[in-house]
């Protein structure tokens, strides 16, 4: 199998596109790590992943502890030896979307959960990613990092930006040590953090959309490369790209 043998930490991997890599790569041999705030989710996830043949470890953990994520990186060193995978998929919007209704309680949460949480994550396991010569860091922004928009809003978009840029900024200080980062970008995923926008798109709307599974694809591609190969960015959006002006809201 693809993922034989391989450890990997999934960070949001009670729901959406986390729990559907965590299940794609587990089914591919590989030993998932799940990680999220609610720990009854990742729980929920690690018994289907067993019930299933699969490995799987849970943390119910808020990735922006910084404490709580070293505890959490030193207890998988100490039973696996090894953590060959980061997949930094935790991370929520906001309520409001615009400049003036924006709370500054808002612009910190999303920017914490977004970037703090994927920056803690990578520090804690890069020592041993360097140590072992080879790791693999994946990193989900979104298309509203490169073009923002009302949709998203203003925190979610800026804080996407910043994901990409926390990659590019990986892969240059990790330059040949044999850590390799990505980003994937996708569009519009219909996964739970849509039932956060001002208007719920409609299920003919959510039928366009990229999967869950779909994303799963490619990262779990991302993931499964020779170590010799590296995909920087990677861009997944639905082939239909759908008016959603309607959908924009008054916050």
């Amino acid at each position: 199998m693809g993922l034989e043998g391989k450890v990997c930490i999934i960070t949001g991997g009670g729901s959406g596109i986390g729990r559907a890599t965590a299940i794609m790569m587990a089914g591919e041999g590989a030993t998932v790590v799940l990680v999220g705030r609610t720990a009854s989710k990742v729980e929920e996830v690690q018994f289907e992943i067993e019930s299933s043949g699969g490995k799987a470890t849970a943390f119910g953990l808020d990735v922006t502890d910084e404490g709580g994520v070293k505890a959490m990186v030193e207890s998988v060193l100490a039973e696996h030896g090894k953590i060959d995978i980061l997949l930094n998929n935790a991370g929520h919007s906001s309520i409001h979307r615009k400049l003036l209704t924006t709370t500054s309680e808002e612009m910190k949460g999303v920017f914490d959960s977004n970037v703090l949480g994927s920056v803690l994550c990578a520090q804690a396991v890069v020592p041993a990613m360097l140590e072992a010569g080879e790791g693999t860091i994946i990193n989900i922004s979104s298309l509203a990092g490169v073009t923002p928009g009302l949709l998203a809003g203003m925190a979610y978009g800026a804080a996407k930006a910043g994901v990409i840029n926390f990659t590019q900024f990986l892969n240059a200080e990790l330059r040949n040590t044999g850590i390799r980062s990505s980003v994937v970008i996708p569009g519009e995923v219909d996964t739970p953090i849509l039932d956060k926008r001002p208007v719920n798109p409609s299920a003919d709307a959510r039928e366009t959309m990229v999967t869950a599974e779909d994303a799963a694809e490619a990262i779990t591609m991302i993931a499964r490369l020779p170590s010799r190969a590296a995909i920087p960015e990677l861009v997944i959006r639905p082939t239909y790209l759908r008016d959603t002006s309607a959908e924009v809201g008054t916050s």
